[in-house]
């Protein structure tokens, strides 16, 4: 079965729309809802007592309606009677702010009151549900990644901190305290990143972000071992949510959860909506190293800066879709019902203000049609020869201030990279960098990097032709040694700027950039040279490098393109250095989107990967899951697909051969077994 469905919200209905509510999912074909994510206000009104009547009955009236359930602790979102009795366990801001309830996410999560709290109300909810026929998956609090820089923070940070580094000398050689004359003597010196009069340390920023990732991940693990006891058998998860202010390192938290489940949010309107929507598939599957699940999305609305837009038709289907095609179990969205009231009362939803008799109420029931279809099809996985480098820490250090560019931008450049293999029609992955010699393990244990593994993500690099690396600044010893192993062994690498400065601590390696990839890439580069927004300097291909410049010496590399304007001309730009069996290539330049898509084809047909269907039209997209063919249309009229092999559209059950027509805004669904499918992916 696929999971269909999303976040329904009976607290803020009449119970006389519940069996409306129930009605309108089982025509849609909603196979299940999260529950009680906000409720918290509602299931226990004031502290200690607890008012369960309500839940019982929807619960009862899902089951009875088909419908299961992933029922949720309300953690996110402590009610008034906490924040009064506690006001201890509210968020200080860095300016020492201390917030009020009037929102979500009011809740410092070192407070013993507020665990205390959470593991009562998860205790609960075990005790009466955990073995309920409705219940599918917990679905433990919501978004996690609260900031909190208060004084309980400062103590859990510092206890962190001496497990991390183990005594004051570690950490001020680490944290380069003795720049300014930050050393410190008394670990009581240290307090959580706070407004200061200029720059902060940036190594003190980079090892707060990295707490806070360790103490959520507690959080969570207190909840999730609570609800395992109570019933084994049921699993467990928390929605992970991307943002630059998440302070949580999702392929560290995977190996905690049964299930990775991601809430994604496409922002761009127009095709790099569709490539977004890929992006946000291929990242889950890498943190899961698999299947995963997505939580959240909005139905019928794309969430631009100050704007809201409206999807055009067939774009939920083709968004949804996408994700089961990169290996989601399913689609679900926030929410079910849009509310009539509250801060985000023009939120999507599948039913809106307007009611059931909509386009995106219509457009839902034809797709709960086709994933009902598919189903039996779609636990196949999905194959890259391609993979490319992440590492939330390297976004948190580039996101500091003191940067030699204000517009650096660690997401959109790795959205760049992975934008230029997917209209190229090339499978990716991404890959992880693991941190064994840095220290870090999570309270729950080392989640990523166990074992000595420096690499992660699948069985780490050997499924791989090329890995590339893109504002990858952070990285340990290990993991660069396991980067020119799999190049002496044969691989591919690509290494873009800023990539492979500094060590996990933030230092700098010295002897000339990129200090960790030197000897492999056989360059040294000697200065930056960021270019002024709205700037390009000429390359000799006849390309325009656009955001970056440098200067570069080869050390055995040979150059492939040279600067052809200003102070660089002559100077190399891109080049490639065989190591051992292997070849490596450094991309100084910033470049545009077609000009790296270009270059990257061209490094993919010397590694000998091809796309997953050479020819296709260039509007369409084309994924392999297992078995399945999903075929994209995201043009505006119809597209011929020439095909490798014959098959069974996995919709219609019609036979097909030699090409299908894909309509205009439409998808095909192509079961295809391995034998019939004769192109393959390198």
């Amino acid at each position: 079965m696929l999971f269909f469905g999303g976040d329904y919200n009976p607290e803020q209905w009449p119970e006389q729309i519940w069996p409306e509510d129930v009605a309108l999912m089982r025509q849609a074909g909603v196979t299940i809802v999260s529950l009680g994510v906000f409720a918290w206000s509602h299931l226990e009104p004031e502290e200690g007592r607890f008012e369960f009547g309500r839940l019982d009955r929807i619960m009862d009236l899902l089951h009875d309606g088909g419908i299961r359930v992933a029922l949720a602790t309300p953690t996110a979102s402590p009610p008034p009677w906490f924040t009064l009795a506690h006001p201890e366990g509210l968020p200080v801001t860095a300016d020492g702010v201390r917030l009020t309830h009037g929102s979500r996410d009011t809740y410092c999560v070192s407070a013993p009151a507020y665990r205390a709290a959470a593991r009562t109300i998860a205790t609960e909810l075990a005790a009466r549900y955990a073995r309920h026929p409705a219940l599918a998956l917990w679905h433990v609090h919501n978004e996690y990644g609260t900031d909190c820089r208060c004084d309980l923070t400062a103590s859990a940070f510092r206890s962190w901190l001496e497990k991390r580094h183990g005594d004051l000398d570690a950490l001020n050689e680490s944290w380069t305290t003795a720049f300014w004359s930050q050393r410190y003597s008394d670990w009581a010196q240290i307090m959580p990143p706070r407004a200061t009069q200029y720059l902060p340390n940036p190594a003190h920023v980079l090892d707060f972000r990295r707490f806070l990732s360790d103490e959520l991940l507690g959080a969570f693990v207190e909840q999730r071992d609570l609800l395992r006891e109570a019933n084994p058998a049921v699993p467990i998860t928390t929605n992970f949510v991307q943002g630059g202010w998440v302070s949580v390192d999702h392929a560290r938290w995977a190996s905690e959860v049964d299930i990775v489940a991601v809430d994604h949010y496409p922002a761009a309107v127009d095709g790099r909506g569709e490539a977004e929507t890929a992006f946000g598939g291929d990242l889950a599957r890498g943190w899961a190293g698999g299947e995963w699940l997505l939580m959240e999305t909005a139905p019928n609305l794309i969430y631009t800066p100050g704007r809201m837009h409206a999807k055009e038709p067939g774009r939920l289907t083709r968004h949804s879709l996408n994700y089961v095609a990169r290996g989601s179990r399913g689609a679900m969205y926030f929410q079910w019902r849009q509310p009539r009231g509250g801060a985000e009362l023009f939120h999507s939803a599948l039913v809106p203000h307007a009611g059931p008799d909509t386009p995106v109420f219509r457009e839902a029931i034809g797709l709960g049609r086709t994933l009902k279809t598919i189903a039996p099809y779609a636990g196949g996985e999905v194959e890259a020869r391609v993979a490319i480098g992440w590492d939330a820490p390297s976004w948190w250090a580039l996101q500091g201030g003191g940067l030699p560019a204000a517009d650096i931008d660690y997401l959109a450049a790795v959205q760049q990279t992975h934008r230029a293999l997917y209209r190229s029609g090339i499978p990716t992955d991404f890959v992880f960098p693991g941190r064994t010699d840095s220290g870090e393990a999570s309270r729950a244990g080392d989640a990523v990097g166990s074992g000595g593994a420096a690499w992660v993500g699948g069985a780490g690099l050997r499924p791989y032709k090329i890995v590339v690396l893109t504002h990858l600044f952070l990285i340990s010893d290990e993991s660069a040694a396991a980067l020119r192993e799999f190049v002496a062994a044969g691989g591919h690498l690509v290494v873009g700027h800023l990539s492979g400065i500094a060590d996990p601590a933030g230092r700098i390696r010295l002897g000339g950039y990129p200090g960790a990839f030197r000897d492999v890439l056989g360059v040294r580069v000697v200065e930056w040279r960021p270019l002024a927004p709205g700037t390009t300097i000429a390359l000799d291909d006849g390309e325009q490098g656009v955001r970056w410049s440098e200067r570069v010496e080869t050390a055995g590399a040979e150059t492939v393109v040279r600067y052809a304007g200003d102070v660089l001309a002559g100077a190399p730009a891109i080049t490639r250095n065989r190591f051992g069996a292997g070849v490596a290539w450094y991309v100084s330049p910033g470049l545009d989107d077609d000009a790296l898509r270009r270059l990257l084809e061209r490094v993919a047909a010397e590694a000998g990967v091809t796309p997953l269907l050479p020819g296709r039209p260039p509007e369409v997209e084309a994924v392999r899951r297992g078995e399945l063919l999903f075929l994209f249309n995201h043009g505006s009229g119809p597209a011929v697909v020439a095909l490798p092999g014959s098959g069974t559209n996995a919709v219609t059950k019609r036979a097909v051969s030699e090409s299908v027509t894909v309509p205009a805004g439409g998808v095909m669904v192509i079961n295809m077994p391995d034998r019939e499918f004769k192109s393959r992916t390198g």
